[in-house]
């Protein structure tokens, strides 16, 4: 059964806020976006959304504020905006953007009323159209709960992690260094057969039947074997979710040598001309070293 329609913003229109406002716009909620950058929002605002001048305008109204941005400082900067809100204008913020647990924390702090929530996404922005996406929730269950609406209609799956909002940031953090790191070493084993000039197609479907692939490593095969690179997880922000996962293990008192080494892969890899392309261009690195 569909639950209630609820009046919601959407802050960041990168390609997750737009999957998400899309994905809001579908199940019949109210939707008000804004982005820094005039002009990205055009694709949901012609489905139906509100685009608005700045973070309180689009805020004011609305029962909960849903933030997408790329980095710690982007989300520090909007919340600092949204203290702006009246008293009586208290939405619930929830943060979807992977920023470092201790900023999530800071988030909670500066937030209106306090009423905020971490949201972490575990899915790429077509699994959030089609509501295939997994929801790493964090914070005050009862803050949580005012958005249930929301959850529903956006994930298939939600898995709460906690009262401490940097705890689902924590889960978040691991899994993308899962992910990193294994397209880094998929990266390697692909470039090492092509250049054995093993059959492409067999190679292809040897990948996706071993268990020693992840599934989650499966969609992106294509573009590692011989694809454009035009996906959406770039690796500039590959190396920042790295970073961040290092910088966790460094204030837990721990060393993560090997997430340090891929970290500087997808630096690397951005370095050289791929920042705008998605993860699985890592692989050019090890082409183009081939013969050095």
């Amino acid at each position: 059964m569909r639950g209630r329609h609820m009046r919601v913003a959407v802050l960041g229109m990168g390609r997750m806020g737009r999957a998400l406002a899309r994905r809001l716009l579908m199940r019949g909620h109210t939707v008000k976006v804004w982005n820094r950058t005039p002009g990205r929002a055009a694709e949901v605002v012609a489905a139906g959304a509100v685009e608005a001048s700045s973070p309180v305008d689009a805020a004011r109204g609305t029962e909960g504020v849903l933030m997408s941005l790329a980095d710690d400082r982007a989300s520090r900067d909007v919340m600092a905006q949204l203290a702006g809100l009246g008293a009586d204008e208290t939405p619930v913020v929830a943060d979807a953007s992977t920023v470092s647990p201790v900023t999530s924390r800071e988030l909670w702090q500066a937030a209106p009323g306090h009423r905020f929530v971490t949201a972490p996404i575990v899915g790429g922005p077509l699994a959030v159209v089609e509501g295939e996406a997994m929801g790493l929730l964090g914070g005050e269950r009862e803050h949580v709960r005012r958005l249930d609406p929301l959850w529903r209609d956006i994930f298939a799956v939600q898995r709460y992690c906690g009262a401490d909002p940097g705890s689902a940031l924590t889960f978040k953090l691991l899994n993308n260094y899962l992910l990193m790191a294994g397209l880094a070493v998929v990266a390697e084993v692909v470039a090492t057969g092509q250049a054995a000039e093993l059959d492409e197609s067999r190679l292809r479907d040897l990948l996706l039947q071993w268990p020693t692939v992840a599934p989650a490593l499966h969609n992106r095969l294509d573009d590692v074997i011989g694809g454009d690179h035009q996906g959406w997880f770039t690796t500039r922000l590959g190396a920042k979710d790295v970073r961040l996962a290092v910088e966790l293990g460094e204030s837990l008192g721990l060393d993560l040598r090997i997430a340090r080494l891929v970290q500087r892969r997808y630096e690397e890899a951005a370095e050289h001309g791929w920042a705008d392309a998605d993860i699985g261009a890592i692989v050019e690195l090890v082409r183009e070293r081939r013969h050095v």
